[in-house]
């Protein structure tokens, strides 16, 4: 050290003491516990320790941390939590800016930094000196058993898990299942809502379902998301099972281990863990509201006549009533795609239809949507909540009507680009039983366009005829909004007196057919939600190979839907195609094997030609000639 520089002595300056002991004190022991287990939650709860020791003032209650950074909804519930029961504890008047006596203070220095005290480290260092490595030092952490990750009772974990283990005890199980039957079988078990959050919260009881993934107890494949259990998760959910069926095994054993996790994070099941990816998910998945819960088909006719065996109905919903949508508890809304009234062109006419809508009362709502034009909801009526700024979402169920509107220039645009065919489709397989297009004439205009208007005449009855589509014919944007008009009203007063229930596509299929529909002579009362019909019509989701396959075979020229239909019954994939080809003996068989497959309501054979075309697509080395 050169002479010339001074030695500086003095003391150091005594840093003042946290206005806020047991927050503090809290938010170390959450800390240390993620630590020790691994969690990146630890950075978290040392970013807010870091604010909060820099804070000068006392605070009253967690909520007034919210204006520290790095305090977000989650650390300030559980500490608002953990500020209720030490009041329960200790009284309403215990001091809380002061910690109990014989309570060691939370150290700043050591609250600062993410490293083991020193003390700690010098029991370990002793330990391995004294024990020689692998046995000494018992008492530090690293000799602690880790113990068993347990969800609390009736919390949304712990639903989940019973809900599927005992889903797989039933015979002929199929072993896994949907997020919304998982939802709805889970629910009887659970205190907290799977589809609404807390006030003041954005997370549910579904939250938890990214623990259990984490904790390697719950898998998650496929697309629309199947569930199933791991097993360790099998394991563990039958002792939970057994435990909740009041056997004899020891209640010690399956408690909550409410000290180590408190569900990731307090008994709201706030999991700090979870990335951003899986919030967006969860944003998403939750638009689906408590009137989507499942109830069968059978079920909602078997009321509406007022038979049936009520042990049938019993097996089917526990609560007959979930999700259905009574008489005047709901009002009829047109919603119309945001594309009809913004954009393109033809801007001044799209909003000729949106002025014309509001000249004649019809209440409507625009909105995305991934199919179709035009469609009615019935919405839920909910009443604003005193203190909430906005008021609970409501349900929304689809009703059975769909429209596609076309203009004559539009319409031959989509000839042209192959979106005609696409479109018709989509509508098919979008689960409404009642699709309509809605053409508007162009007058003299159909003259000027591309396609000759015999062309477009004929790809308008085929819409209606060989398609099955109900083909309404308009003068112009007036009539048209005219008979959205009357459309409305019609829906409006047959839907009166209907008590709506909701049903799954991915359950329960399409649910009645058309025919026993319009043989009842009433609507149809089984609806699916509007956010599994959007979800559903997404045009460019992921795709099985089957379906891929299908579009394939309708590129080629003159193989329509109910062709290429027919096709995927006999051949579901490319390569049961292509094995059935290896398998035949001659060309000639080859070229002829689809030519006998019957398609559509008049059971035609495919023929020869169409036979050939597939052949050679497929089979062809090089470039098709």
């Amino acid at each position: 050290m050169p002479a010339s520089e001074p030695v500086r002595l003095g003391r150091k300056r005594v840093l003042p003491s946290c206005p806020n002991p047991l927050f503090l004190k809290w938010l170390t022991e959450l800390r240390d516990e993620a630590k020790e287990k691994g969690l990146k939650t630890q950075y978290t709860y040392q970013k807010a320790i870091s604010s909060l020791n820099k804070y000068p003032l006392p605070l009253q209650n967690a909520k007034e941390a919210k204006i520290l950074q790095n305090f977000g909804d989650g650390i300030c519930k559980i500490l608002d939590d953990k500020l209720q029961r030490y009041l329960r504890d200790n009284g309403e008047d215990a001091p809380i800016h002061s910690l109990p006596e014989g309570v060691p203070p939370a150290g700043r220095r050591d609250n600062n930094n993410l490293a083991p005290s020193k003390k700690k480290n010098a029991a370990g260092d002793h330990g391995k000196d004294k024990g020689g490595g692998r046995g000494g030092g018992g008492g530090g952490a690293a000799g602690k058993r880790k113990r068993e990750y347990v969800p609390q009772k009736r919390s949304g974990g712990y639903a989940v898990l019973l809900a599927l283990y005992r889903e797989s005890q039933i015979p002929g199980g199929k072993g896994y299942m949907f997020k919304m039957e998982l939802q709805t079988e889970a629910q009887p078990l659970c205190d907290k809502s799977f589809t609404v959050p807390d006030l003041g919260s954005k997370y549910t009881a579904w939250s938890s379902v990214s623990t259990l993934i984490q904790k390697n107890l719950l898998m998650k494949t496929h697309n629309p998301a199947r569930y199933s259990l791991t097993e360790k998760g099998s394991a563990l959910a039958a002792r939970l099972d057994s435990a909740e069926r009041g056997s004899k095994d020891d209640p010690e054993e399956v408690r909550s281990v409410g000290d180590e996790e408190e569900e990731e994070g307090g008994p709201g099941v706030v999991d700090l863990t979870a990335s951003d990816d899986e919030e967006e998910d969860e944003k998403e998945e939750e638009q689906i509201q408590p009137a989507e819960r499942l109830t069968c088909v059978g079920q909602q006719r078997t009321e509406a006549d007022g038979t049936g065996d009520a042990g049938n109905t019993k097996a089917i919903s526990r609560k007959p009533s979930a999700g259905s949508l009574l008489p005047g508890t709901y009002e009829i809304i047109l919603c119309v795609d945001f594309i009809e009234t913004t954009g393109g062109g033809s801007h001044h006419r799209k909003q000729e239809l949106v002025k014309e809508l509001q000249r004649n009362g019809v209440s409507f709502d625009v909105r995305k949507l991934n199919v179709g034009d035009f469609l009615w909801v019935a919405r839920e009526k909910v009443a604003p909540v005193p203190g909430q700024l906005r008021a609970p979402a409501a349900r929304e169920l689809v009703l059975d009507y769909v429209i596609e509107r076309k203009r004559m220039d539009d319409l031959c645009g989509s000839i042209i680009d192959g979106r005609f065919r696409e479109q018709k489709f989509r509508l098919k397989r979008c689960g409404l039983r009642k699709p309509v297009y809605l053409v508007e004439e162009c007058g003299t205009a159909a003259s000027h366009l591309s396609l000759p208007e015999s062309t477009l005449q004929q790809a308008i009855v085929n819409t209606q005829v060989v398609d099955g589509f109900f083909v309404k014919r308009v003068q112009d944007v007036r009539e048209s909004a005219a008979y959205l008009t009357v459309m409305t009203r019609y829906l409006t007063k047959l839907y009166q007196n209907c008590t709506l229930m909701c049903r799954s596509r991915e359950l329960e299929g399409d649910g009645g057919s058309e025919e026993e529909v319009e043989e009842r002579g009433r609507p149809s009362c089984s609806l699916i939600s509007f956010a599994e019909f959007n979800h559903g019509a997404v045009k460019n989701k992921c795709q099985t190979v089957r379906e891929v396959f299908a579009r394939q075979l309708m590129q080629i020229s003159g193989l329509s839907g109910d062709k290429a239909a027919a096709i995927l019954e006999h051949y579901n994939t490319p390569h049961s195609l292509l094995t059935a080809y290896k398998r035949c003996v001659s060309e000639a068989e080859k070229e002829k094997l689809l030519s006998s497959i019957r398609y559509g309501k008049l059971k035609r054979n495919l023929g020869p030609a169409l036979s050939r075309t597939v052949y050679q697509l497929y089979c062809t080395q090089g470039a098709l000639t």
